[in-house]
């Protein structure tokens, strides 16, 4: 079994064109975990929120400002992946 095996794009978008929709996959544990991963990272942004009051200057508002622009770079190079493979699978497909 090869682990670093891939598909290439031409196959995966002949799989696509066979199979239309998508399958239901969730269980109740996956379910749970993804609960717990949004409540988790709501967490992390109310911790960031009362540290940046607590200890921080007005310079917390440039260090979100900077974070902002490389998430929207980040959601631009989503974007253009997504436009290129358009097909379920998210990064896993890229």
């Amino acid at each position: 079994m090869d682990l670093l095996r891939r598909k290439s794009v031409t196959d995966l978008q002949n799989e696509a064109l066979t199979d239309h929709s998508l399958k239901r996959a969730l269980g109740a544990l996956n379910l749970t975990m993804l609960g717990i991963g949004a409540i988790i990272g709501t967490g992390i942004f109310v911790l960031t929120g009362t540290v940046a009051a607590v200890n921080a200057g007005p310079a917390v508002v440039l260090s979100f400002v900077l974070a902002g622009i490389a998430s929207v770079f980040a959601a631009l190079c989503y974007s253009e992946f997504a436009s290129l493979v358009p097909m379920a699978g998210s990064a896993y497909t890229y």
